[in-house]
């Protein structure tokens, strides 16, 4: 028998195999329509006339604008990564305000119809977004893709490898950075959660502040539920959070937080206790003072040289590494925690240039009970887009209110993603990163694309539909440091939660260039 006839004979087995579904799943086909704002979906799957085969999802999305009670498509793809899509039809979700709608599904070409109800209508219209020839198109692509199939059969193994090329990559680099000296507060978050009701667990106690033994001097900050005094106890300047009585939830998620055993750490703001206000009007929680305010702050007033905004940098970041692990110790166990509202505005600066972690109020506790996992938090609430947090700084996943709570990770991650923003917000004021040593004013996230005031639909659009990020100045290429800074920061930002870097291994990095870069 000739080589011919046997390669004509291993296509045929091949075909054969893929078509029977026994050695390859059979890729997702999806309705494919996008606009320009839209078009980062076009690289979520191959592409042909309205049709398109999915590369790493079993799902299918449709997103559509509410306009005079009709729809206009803005997406029809594949799902961008892969994620909870029970529903074999697509139907509709109405969100933000009324004003899209959206729907996932998991069979070929399920999001050309969806079924909607507008306000003003009572029988359900039906809208089908006609395809160009789709069977012809599915069985032009599935044939093409089955013989391609029986070229690279050889190769199977090295393209499966290939599919998570970047979290083996991310585990070398973990290994080779990470320092000699290790202890328990670097254990990495390692266990599966699941989701569960509130339950409760013990936490460290600590004794009550008498009010009346701390002087309220001057407020120093304003927040949402509490406002923030300088003041003093037992001889020493202290800052004291004040709720009003009305928000006693709000001081208990934050108080529990803090009373976590285990958690004190040079990357968290030390906490001295909580009071009652003598009048009973309110409550306290009183911390350790921070000379240079918050991180906003001190980046609005202050530009910095390289080696100190790699001194807050990593500072940031072993804080969050540390709120972030699961430390079991001399019989305590401090339980991982999402903080779930990182903003600059949430970091405190202390004296000599490292950062603090602090507002806990809208944290998530994940702890061990009775035998039992579960989350822990009064204030977690994830239907639709979450309701805690500062808009600016939520992750794509959050924006849209796709978040997948069987990943024990799910709200980690959204903090890596506010850690990249941070890191960028810090470095834009570092002078030796720009030519002259002059940098630009300190601006937000977002700031200078959408304005001082985002709007969660505009954000929703930039961030997620066309997975924009901050800009990262073209200069840095130049520098020794730019293509790692760069990295950095697009890991931890990356559009796929699961892609983003953990809190320890960003601070291993920054461990690495503190290292080898010297300005």
């Amino acid at each position: 028998m000739t080589l011919q006839q046997w390669l004509l004979i291993l296509a045929a087995e091949c075909i054969f195999t893929c078509i029977s579904g026994q050695s390859f799943p059979q890729k997702r086909l999806c309705a494919f329509q996008v606009t320009p704002q839209t078009k980062a979906y076009t690289k979520v799957g191959n592409v042909s006339g309205s049709v398109q085969l999915c590369e790493n999802t079993q799902c299918c999305v449709g997103y559509y604008r509410v306009i005079d009670d009709q729809l206009k498509v803005d997406v029809l793809a594949c799902d961008i990564v892969e994620k909870s899509c029970p529903d074999a039809t697509c139907k509709s979700q109405v969100r933000y305000n009324g004003l899209h709608i959206k729907c996932v599904c998991n069979t070929d070409l399920c999001n050309s119809n969806i079924t909607w109800i507008p306000e003003s209508a009572e029988p359900p219209p039906t809208y089908s977004y006609s395809l160009v020839q789709p069977k012809k198109a599915a069985v032009i692509i599935l044939t093409g893709t089955l013989l391609v199939l029986c070229f690279l059969l050889l190769i199977v193994a090295a393209k499966w490898k290939s599919r998570f090329k970047k979290k083996n990559a991310e585990s070398d680099i973990r290994l080779k950075m990470r320092p000699v000296k290790m202890n328990q507060e670097n254990t990495p978050f390692l266990d599966d959660y699941s989701v569960s009701r509130l339950c409760s667990c013990k936490t460290t106690k600590t004794s009550e502040i008498n009010a009346a033994n701390i002087e309220l001097q001057q407020i120093v900050g304003y927040g949402h539920f509490a406002n923030v005094w300088r003041g003093k106890y037992q001889g020493s300047t202290v800052a004291v959070k004040v709720f009003p009585a009305s928000w006693k939830t709000k001081f208990t998620a934050e108080k529990e937080v803090y009373e976590l055993p285990l958690m004190k750490h040079a990357g968290i703001v030390h906490f001295l206790g909580t009071g009652r206000k003598p009048d009973g009007g309110g409550w306290l929680i009183v911390l350790q003072f921070a000379e240079c305010g918050s991180l906003h702050s001190y980046l609005c007033k202050h530009t910095s040289n390289w080696m100190l905004s790699l001194k807050l940098c990593r500072s940031l970041s072993q804080g969050l590494s540390y709120l972030h692990s699961d430390l079991h110790i001399h019989g305590l166990h401090k339980p991982p925690v999402a903080h779930r509202d990182f903003s600059s505005s949430n970091v405190l600066v202390r004296a000599d240039g490292t950062c603090v972690l602090c507002d806990f109020g809208c944290s998530t506790i994940l702890r061990f009970c009775s035998r039992h996992r579960c989350w822990q938090s009064q204030t977690t609430n994830m239907e639709g887009h979450a309701q805690l947090g500062t808009l600016r700084y939520m992750s794509p996943e959050i924006l849209e209110g796709h978040v997948n709570l069987s990943n024990s990770f799910c709200l980690m991650q959204g903090d890596i993603y506010a850690l990249g923003l941070l890191l960028w917000e810090i470095w834009m004021r570092c002078s030796d990163l720009f030519e002259g040593g002059i940098a630009p004013q300190h601006l937000l996230p977002y700031e200078s694309e959408l304005g001082d005031n985002v709007t969660l639909e505009s954000l929703i659009q930039h961030v997620f539909h066309m997975d924009k990020r901050p800009s990262i100045p073209k200069h840095w290429e130049l520098l020794p440091q730019g293509s790692v800074l760069q990295e950095l920061l697009t890991d931890c930002w990356d559009c796929d939660p699961d892609a983003r870097l953990t809190a320890q291994c960003v601070a291993d990095r920054l461990f690495c260039l503190y290292s080898s870069v010297d300005l």
